[in-house]
């Protein structure tokens, strides 16, 4: 793989203040890519309700201590104005737009997770559905016009689950959150349909059990002592670096297309571009859920 092999393409990261979205957009712009990195939580401005201390302006200067390109900005995306003046914004100065990255949720603070729907908070539920869903579409409707005039494009859209995993009823997490994640995929169903004729080409990537910002914090360890949580499966966990380094192999990949629609985890991009993990490993959470109990983590990382 060349050094830069992104050189020259634009990317747009939309939700990418923290966690897969963070690693995304530094991954992007070490691969060359000249990366708008959007997220609500600002220095300038404060905390979004998410109320975490990361900020976008950091995803900035983590592009660039990565030897990349980029601007970190402040964008709400369920503010079609606001999505609408970025694309402008990317337009006016790059004049092309190469990589979406539909990252955009945070409602997990809403989430109940053994609620059923009459039992949930209706208020946090639609909220969920507002982050998790709206944002989306409200992106992918805005950007979709300025990717389209490229030669080709890909249109990223992340999700929490297999497609194995999302067409069932996912037990146990809350109504909204099921909904939400089975949104993603059927927005990607219908992207592919309308995209097929197009020169974009539209995917879902899930991440297994990312060791993001919160996760952390969650279980009270640090990323230099994760293995110090003492939590049944955790070891099969992944650094954000890893769905984002799989990613941008995927950005650069001159036989794109061939993933047209496909719900991709971070190990199968693993396995197709040679990538791993920051500690060489490559874990295999989806892999290693469905074969049930009792296996070994190590056999799947």
């Amino acid at each position: 793989m060349a050094e830069k092999p992104l050189q020259g393409q634009v990317a747009l990261v939309a939700g990418a203040t923290r966690g897969a979205g963070r690693a995304i957009a530094v991954e992007l712009a070490r691969a060359g890519a000249f990366v708008y990195a959007t997220g609500r939580s600002s220095r300038a401005h404060g905390r979004s309700e998410i109320d975490r201390p990361e900020t976008i302006e950091e995803t900035g200067e983590r592009m660039a201590a990565a030897g990349g390109e980029g601007v970190a900005l402040r964008v709400d995306h369920l503010e079609a104005e606001e999505v609408s003046a970025l694309v402008t914004r990317i337009e006016a100065e790059r004049g092309q737009l190469d990589i979406l990255i539909n990252d955009i949720f945070g409602g997990d603070r809403y989430a109940q997770f053994g609620t059923r729907l009459w039992e949930h908070d209706l208020a946090g539920g639609l909220r969920m559905l507002e982050m998790g869903v709206h944002t989306h579409l409200i992106t992918a409707a805005k950007a979709l016009p300025l990717l389209l005039q490229g030669a080709g494009g890909l249109l990223v859209e992340m999700t929490d689950g297999t497609h194995e995993v999302n067409v069932a009823y996912r037990e146990g997490v809350g109504f909204y959150y099921d909904l939400v994640k089975a949104n993603v995929e059927r927005i990607l169903i219908g992207l592919t349909a309308e995209l097929r004729d197009t020169s974009v080409t539209a995917v879902a990537v899930t991440p297994g059990w990312l060791r993001s910002e919160g996760m952390l914090d969650h279980f009270g360890v640090t990323e230099e002592h994760w293995r110090d949580a003492r939590v049944d499966g955790f070891g099969i966990s992944e650094t954000p670096t890893y769905v984002g380094r799989g990613i941008a192999a995927l950005a650069a990949d001159p036989e794109l297309p061939r993933h047209a629609g496909q719900v991709l985890t971070a190990r199968q991009l693993a396995d197709v571009y040679g990538v791993t993990d920051v500690d060489g490993s490559r874990p295999d959470c989806w892999g290693y859920l469905a074969a049930g109990s009792p296996v070994e983590v190590a056999d799947y990382r």
